[in-house]
């Protein structure tokens, strides 16, 4: 899924002698490549509809089956002051089995679907959150496509999963969310199993910025309106993909080599932009620091944002987090955003229930960072938790390993996924402990981790039997006893 996109034309001119060899190898019942769109000399026997979900079972509508998708080329125009967004997203997908309609996730009104060039059926299903596709004809296995989408809406209209994540004023936006938030300003294959390049452009007024993942490519001035370019090296999850639109003070540099960019909303008070802006500059700072244990940054820009709408939370958004305004002194925040570039973005989860992966192991980032700047080491701070939660909490209660869609961001997760990081430190040792981490980033880089795959590798590398410690730190609802096998000695 790194293969980068190309300009393609929507109707490809052969040649003769080409056109010729082609009809030859259509009679022959061969199939034929033609730029990167795969020719079939007739539909496939036994297509059928792609699944309207991935198979996770905390969201079964989330991503489709049937599809892989390279890119997403997203370019839109978002107005203001009325919040309307409208655009075409051109998507470069390949067809994992004989499809005669497939799914994405989008909750937007579509006026217009083409497949190759050539206009589709395609109607809303589930409520409006599946867009089912119908080609004029079926897509054979291992055939790769082009889809155009195009759209206009008033995305504050729509919810899906309980959520209304369209977060916006009449003077910025800013597109943050999880475990969704790509239907809402983009049609997607929304789960974490697939990612893909994501190149965004957005128009807005003629005055405004705009901030999103990975790198400015450029802004084309117009009259009244100016659209702005960003695209990331790297391919992402759909919900880790932004942008952010409005009245930004924005910085930028490089520090030891990596190139960074900051934004802050001019939205907030004076006081909080400034206090804004000496947290975003800590960023590459941050980076540095992380990189002395996990190795090095696994992208090739970073930054962060904090806007002036009130979110309740930050994000990590692949290679720029998205943040509210906090205050000069979060430091442990951009630390667990930035930690999440390695665990959530680079690793992204297999599935929703491993999800502990990503949040313990930033909150755990967040102990070690306190260990290695003069504060409490992160076997006291595992130990605080363990002393002054009593055992008849709920914080005790949640499986860790396996929450359920309704507890999959509780405390627990967080919490107690750090103390299972901590605890496996104390069981095996800080040299081991390390090496699992390294390993870990190094073996999962670019993919997908589950807590299977975890445990094996811990198992693996410290050559000690580790079951009953992972069932008692993630699939026992109680809390562990204070021994040495469980990390409390």
């Amino acid at each position: 899924m790194t293969t980068r996109w190309m300009p393609r034309p929507t109707r490809t001119v052969l040649s003769a002698a080409l056109s010729a060899a082609l009809a030859t190898a259509l009679a022959a019942g061969l199939t034929v490549g033609v730029g990167s769109t795969t020719a079939t000399a007739e539909a496939p026997a036994a297509a059928v509809d792609g699944a309207s979900g991935i198979g996770d079972p905390y969201w079964p509508l989330d991503g489709n089956g049937g599809i892989d998708v390279a890119s997403y080329r997203i370019a839109n125009r978002y107005a203001l002051d009325t919040k309307r967004l409208s655009g075409r997203t051109t998507i470069e997908l390949t067809a994992t089995q004989d499809l005669a309609s497939f799914s994405l996730d989008f909750l937007l009104d579509v006026s217009r679907v083409s497949v190759d060039g050539e206009k589709a059926r395609f109607t809303k299903t589930d409520g409006g959150h599946e867009l089912r596709i119908t080609p004029a004809r079926a897509l054979a296995a291992g055939s790769r496509h082009t889809v155009v989408v195009t759209y206009a809406d008033r995305p504050a209209r729509h919810s899906y999963a309980g959520e209304r994540n369209w977060l916006a004023s009449k003077h910025e936006v800013i597109t943050m969310n999880e475990p969704h938030m790509a239907p809402w300003w983009f049609p997607a294959n929304d789960h974490p199993l697939d990612k893909a390049l994501v190149d965004v452009k957005i128009r807005v007024p003629n005055g405004r910025e705009v901030v999103s993942n990975g790198k400015l490519r450029g802004r084309e001035v117009g009259r009244r309106s100016t659209q702005w370019h960003w695209s990331a090296d790297e391919p992402m999850v759909p919900y880790l993909a932004f942008f952010a639109a409005g009245d930004f003070a924005i910085e930028k540099g490089r520090h030891r080599g990596l190139p960074w960019l900051v934004a802050v909303s001019e939205r907030l008070s004076k006081g909080d932009q400034a206090a804004s802006m000496r947290l975003m500059r800590k960023t590459p700072k941050v980076v540095a620091g992380l990189e002395k244990d996990l190795g090095d940054y696994p992208f090739s820009v970073v930054g962060g944002i904090t806007t002036g709408l009130d979110p309740g939370f930050a994000l990590e958004n692949q290679t720029r987090p998205t943040y509210p305004a906090v205050g000069a002194s979060a430091t442990s925040l951009v630390v667990h955003e930035l930690a999440h570039q390695w665990f959530g973005d680079d690793i992204a989860v297999e599935r929703w229930s491993d999800i502990w992966l990503n949040e313990g192991f930033a909150t755990f980032m967040e102990w070690r960072w306190t260990e290695t700047h003069g504060g409490r080491s992160a076997d006291a701070i595992m130990r605080s938790y363990y002393a002054n939660v009593d055992a008849s909490s709920a914080f005790w209660q949640v499986v860790v390993g396996d929450p359920g869609a309704a507890k999959v961001f509780d405390g627990a997760v967080y919490g107690r996924g750090a103390m299972a990081l901590q605890a496996l430190r104390n069981r095996v040792g800080d040299e081991v402990f390390w090496q699992v981490v390294r390993t870990w980033i190094r073996e999962q880089r670019g993919g997908n981790g589950s807590t299977a795959e975890l445990e094996e590798l811990a198992a693996r590398v410290s050559g000690q039997d580790l079951g009953a410690f992972f069932d008692v730190w993630l699939r026992t609802p109680a809390k562990p006893a204070a021994t040495v096998d469980n990390g409390l000695d």
